[in-house]
C-alpha cells in the first residue's frame, strides 16, 4: 500500500499488471496490423535503441573477429609451409618440362633435316663417347639389325656430324668430322670451290691444300659436295673461321668451325641418301 499525503491507495498485484500489459500488447498489435499506425513510432524507437543494440553486440562481434583472425593466420601459415615444402618439387618438375621442351624442339629439327636430305632416316641415341683424348668417336644405339651400314652419314639438325665406321648388330661406332682420321669433300657455298675438310682432334676442322689464289673467305659456309657418294650434296659441314696466308708456306692454313652441334644433345640422325641402294633392316 502506498500512503500519499492524507489518502492511501493499494498497488495492483503482479497478476493484474501482467494482464494489463498483455491486453495492451494485443491491442497495439491489432491496431498496427489494421492500419499500420504505429510504424512511425516503431521507426523512431528503433533509431533511439540502435546505439544500445550496437553496444550490446560489440562483445560478440569482437570475439568472432578474434577467432577468425587467429584461424586465418593459422591457415595462412599452413598454406605457406605447404607451398615452401612443394617449391623444390615444383622447380624440379619445371626443369624436367624445360628439358622435355628442348628435346622436342631438337627432335623436330632432326625430322626437318631428314626431310631435306633423305627419303629415310632413323633417330639413334648416344650410348658412349670415346674417352681417347685425340679422337672423336661416338657409340650409338642402332646397328646392323636396324639397317645401319659402314660409311653411313650421321647428321644433326644443323649439319653433318660424321659417319659410321663400325657396325655391330645393335650398336655402331661413329667417327666425327673432327676426328684426325676423318676427311670429307666439300665446296664453298658462295663460290663453288671444291676442297677437303680434315678433322683436327679438337673442336674444329681444317681446310687443306688450297693456295692463295683460291676463292675462299672468312665466314664462308662449306657444304658437302656429294663427291664419292658418302654424304648427301649441299648439306652444311663447317664455316670458315680463320685464314692464315703465310708467304713461306705453299698452302693456306684455314680453320673452320663445324656447323653441327657435335658436343651437344643425346640423339643423332642416321640417313639413307639413296635408300633403294642400301641394305634394309633385317627381319
Amino acid at each position: 500500500m502506498i500512503d500519499l499525503a492524507s489518502w492511501s491507495t493499494r498497488t495492483p498485484s503482479n497478476l493484474v499488471r501482467l494482464v494489463f500489459v498483455a491486453l495492451l500488447s494485443v491491442g497495439l498489435m491489432m491496431l498496427d496490423h489494421q492500419g499500420e499506425r504505429l510504424a512511425k513510432i516503431r521507426s523512431v524507437l528503433s533509431i533511439a535503441l540502435y546505439p544500445f543494440q550496437a553496444v550490446a553486440t560489440v562483445p560478440t562481434r569482437t570475439g568472432a573477429w578474434l577467432i577468425e583472425f587467429f584461424r586465418s593466420d593459422r591457415a595462412m601459415r599452413e598454406d605457406y609451409e605447404k607451398l615452401r615444402a612443394d617449391r623444390p618439387l615444383l622447380l624440379a618438375k619445371l626443369q624436367k618440362y624445360q628439358a622435355l621442351e628442348a628435346e622436342n624442339i631438337h627432335f623436330r629439327r632432326l625430322l626437318n633435316a631428314a626431310e631435306r636430305v633423305s627419303e629415310r632416316a632413323l633417330v639413334a641415341e648416344l650410348l658412349e663417347v670415346g674417352p681417347e683424348p685425340f679422337t672423336r668417336k661416338l657409340v650409338i644405339t642402332k646397328g646392323g639389325q636396324h639397317g645401319v651400314y659402314l660409311g653411313q652419314p650421321v647428321i644433326d639438325a644443323l649439319g653433318i656430324m660424321g659417319q659410321v665406321t663400325e657396325v655391330d648388330p645393335y650398336t655402331s661406332r661413329v667417327t666425327l668430322i673432327t676426328d684426325p682420321s676423318h676427311a670429307i669433300p666439300v665446296q664453298v657455298n658462295r663460290s663453288g670451290l671444291r676442297a677437303m675438310v680434315f678433322g683436327t682432334g679438337q673442336d674444329a676442322v681444317a681446310v687443306r691444300y688450297l693456295t692463295a689464289l683460291a676463292d675462299i673467305q672468312e665466314g664462308d659456309l662449306l657444304v658437302s659436295s656429294g663427291l664419292g657418294g658418302g654424304f648427301p650434296a649441299g648439306y652444311p659441314v663447317a664455316r670458315v673461321r680463320r685464314i692464315n696466308n703465310d708467304p713461306n708456306e705453299a698452302f693456306l692454313a684455314i680453320d673452320a668451325e663445324p656447323v653441327a652441334q657435335i658436343g651437344h644433345n643425346k640423339e643423332v640422325l642416321l640417313i639413307w641418301p639413296d635408300s633403294a641402294a642400301k641394305p634394309q633392316a633385317k627381319k
